[in-house]
């Protein structure tokens, strides 16, 4: 998997509403009603991460979900990351 270059990873980002990112990472944050829709679309978005083994870097607070993707073994974003982001999309 090849890093991708900042022009690519903008002109990505732009279909993708909700989501920022640079060479190192795109993020989007969601806020749901409680805990309790958070941690199920946690649940739902681990099962699609596990399935394409390759897992978000995130945070939960209540019902606050910081979602932060990069592929390590590139050493910053990849065509995978986008791909997750748009599973992401589709389970939200």
């Amino acid at each position: 998997m090849q890093r991708l270059e900042q022009y690519e990873i903008e002109q990505r980002l732009s279909t993708l509403e909700n989501w920022t990112g640079d060479t190192n990472a795109i993020c989007r944050e969601v806020v749901f009603t409680d805990f309790k829709e958070a941690m199920a679309k946690m649940v739902q978005i681990g099962m699609i991460a596990e399935k394409m083994n390759h897992h978000p870097e995130w945070t939960n607070i209540y019902n606050k979900l910081s979602i932060k993707l990069s592929t390590h073994d590139a050493g910053g974003v990849t065509s995978l990351d986008f791909q997750l982001a748009e599973k992401i999309e589709a389970a939200l």
